[in-house]
């Protein structure tokens, strides 16, 4: 498969449809396709101009009436991901004017035994096996899920913070993904492209320590070992792209801002 990276013409503008496009990581992708002149669809179930149920496919072949590039980035972690994709490779060769669509997945999904990261290897395949032009891309954790991860941990009534011990994290900015899955976004599909990593790695202890600090939250944090071959496999850092460490914003930095 290709690793090169497409080249992005800023002087072309196509027309977009973006799955997922109301969420963590859609919102700022929006904003910016839409910044470069590119003309945007955002799916959801309640939009107004494309209504469209992933689930079922209900309303897909009128969003993707004349689209040339689709951005997948919808994604549940409670299942159902294969069953999305396959209606959106299906409406995409009805169509016939789609070049290019883009996959958001996840660096280790090959190798952590995960449920949800399964199907995502799963959804890579199908993808690859479409006969469409295709382009994926692989991210380390954000630094939102860290912080999420960190927030539920906190809301037990224990007064030491529980969080899964020896296990490493490279997270990354959802900006920075936003603005690379922006590039990718171009009639000319490159395949599986070199994965994107964060700036550093920590343990997931202390990336909790961080977090706890800078939103001034005085609480310890316990570290616990946990069991099982998912857990094997983070342990063993399959959750990690160290030679891929191309992003900026460092959790830290994430942090001081969300504690302002």
């Amino acid at each position: 498969m290709s690793t090169k990276h497409p080249t992005h013409n800023t002087h072309n503008t196509n027309t977009v449809l973006v799955t997922g496009g109301t969420g963590t990581l859609g919102k700022p992708l929006v904003a910016r396709l839409r910044e470069a002149g590119h003309e945007v669809r955002v799916l959801s179930r309640s939009s107004a101009d494309f209504p469209v149920d992933l689930r079922t496919g209900d309303g897909l072949d009128a969003a993707m009436a004349g689209v040339e590039v689709v951005v997948h980035c919808a994604s549940s972690p409670g299942g159902g991901d294969d069953v999305a994709a396959g209606h959106l490779i299906e409406a995409a060769r009805r169509a016939g004017t789609v070049r290019n669509l883009v996959y958001i997945s996840i660096v280790g999904v090959d190798v952590v035994p995960l449920g949800y990261y399964k199907t995502k290897l799963k959804v890579e395949r199908m993808l690859e096996a479409s006969g469409l032009g295709v382009t994926i891309l692989r991210t380390t954790q954000f630094h939102d899920l860290v912080a999420q991860v960190v927030d539920t941990a906190s809301k037990l009534p224990a007064v030491p913070v529980p969080v899964p011990s020896g296990v490493r994290v490279q997270p990354i900015a959802v900006e920075e993904v936003a603005a690379r899955l922006a590039d990718l976004a171009v009639p000319t599909p490159g395949g599986r492209v070199p994965d994107m990593g964060g700036p550093e790695i920590h343990t997931l202890p202390d990336l909790a320590r961080t977090y706890l600090a800078a939103t001034h939250r005085r609480r310890r944090v316990l570290p616990v070992p946990l069991a099982g071959k998912t857990y094997a496999a983070f342990k063993r850092g399959g959750n990690l792209a160290p030679s891929h460490a191309v992003g900026h914003t460092t959790f830290a930095e994430y942090a001081a801002g969300r504690g302002r």
